[in-house]
């Protein structure tokens, strides 16, 4: 097979599917919540939740060979429309450069397990 799946056992979940699947240079992320790998629960403000959602997408690019600059395209997902404001402020962090941003599309609606937000994402490979 082509595919090869990227796991991480800190944010591994019960589910037999992978966090991403990468086929030559393509890399398609299933949803990276906010838990924090360091103590394995999820941070109880929305802020820290949204920086380690994106700490744990950078995980999962790590480990399939890529970075941030390889992101094509981020859909977020969030509980509430209010929690754009804290996404918008670590977005801004990872991407401070207007002329170097994926593309990103929200969408609101209920998660699992108490979280507010999650994030997918598409990369390309150098």
């Amino acid at each position: 097979m082509r595919q090869q799946s990227i796991d991480i056992e800190a944010l591994s979940h019960n589910a037999p599917i992978p966090l991403a699947c990468r086929v030559g240079s393509f890399l398609v992320t299933s949803a990276i919540g906010g838990k924090n790998v360091a103590n394995g629960k999820l941070p109880a403000e929305p802020g820290e939740e949204a920086f380690h959602c994106f700490e744990n997408l950078k995980i999962v690019l790590d480990k399939a060979g890529m970075d941030l600059g390889d992101v094509v395209k981020i859909d977020v997902l969030v509980t509430d429309e209010k929690f754009r404001e804290v996404i918008n402020k670590v977005w801004i962090d990872c991407y401070p450069n207007r002329q170097n941003r994926p593309a990103r599309h929200t969408h609101t609606g209920p998660l699992r397990g108490g979280q507010l937000m999650q994030i997918i994402a598409m990369a390309i490979a150098k």
